[in-house]
């Protein structure tokens, strides 16, 4: 799968480019233990860093990265980026702006938050057939933003970039969100219709489940070792 991505001449030597969500994993995880004692269970367990869903989920697609740093002080959000004025008439020059609250009005997202969009400088074209599936990035509740998931028919949609929206969800949050920071995981998913077909297990079928669970109890790794499709480079 071919992923192309454009930007403003202008910008092309400093912005920071997407990147494959696998290169960006967070530094929690790797530094997280394998294991750790669980009083559930009165010995040590494997933690999600031994689970491969976990990790694939988070290493899925690519991710779209914050162009410059942004300081929070005080629920006020700002920057100093020396970004040169884009070429492009109309094209964002400032990484933020903001939806009015009256935009969610209705929905389980209407809590009084501030609801940020950060604004693209790239614009993603995908393969025909295919649409692009935006969400936040997969088990990183310590980013203080929830981005809202989108799908977009990026194969189509291609001449000006994707913006993304967020809910700033931490309040007390006071720092730096450094340049670079991925603010939105971005999924491939092909564009066609779903055939749900049901049916009960046949009997070789309920053999194969209660074997197949049996083997994950037993013996860790089950899944990786056997079932876990190899991942491209």
């Amino acid at each position: 799968m071919k992923v192309k991505f454009r930007c403003d001449p202008a910008l092309a030597g400093i912005l920071p480019r997407p990147d494959l969500a696998r290169h960006m994993l967070p530094g929690w995880l790797r530094s997280m233990p394998a294991t750790a004692a669980s009083d559930l269970h009165g010995q040590d367990i494997r933690t999600v860093k031994q689970c491969p869903p976990f990790i694939d989920a988070m290493s899925a697609g690519f991710m779209v990265r914050l162009p410059c740093d942004i300081s929070v002080d005080n629920g006020v959000l700002s920057w100093d980026w020396q970004a040169p004025w884009p070429d492009t008439p109309g094209h964002p020059r400032s990484p933020l702006s903001f939806h009015a609250p009256a935009q969610v009005t209705g929905t389980p997202l209407d809590q009084g938050r501030m609801i940020i969009k950060f604004n693209s400088f790239w614009t993603i074209e995908l393969e025909a057939g295919w649409s692009l599936l935006a969400m936040h990035p997969a088990n990183r509740e310590d980013l203080p933003f929830r981005l809202l998931t989108g799908l977009v028919d990026a194969d189509r949609f291609t001449d000006v970039g994707i913006f993304f929206p967020a809910l700033w969800t931490d309040p007390g949050f006071a720092g730096t969100l450094p340049a670079g920071t991925p603010v939105a995981q971005c999924v491939p998913v092909r564009r066609e219709a779903l055939d749900l077909d049901f049916s009960s297990f046949s009997p070789e079928q309920a053999k194969a489940y209660r074997q197949t669970g049996d083997e994950i109890l037993d013996r860790p790794g089950i899944y990786r070792r056997r079932y876990r499709a190899g991942r491209q480079s």
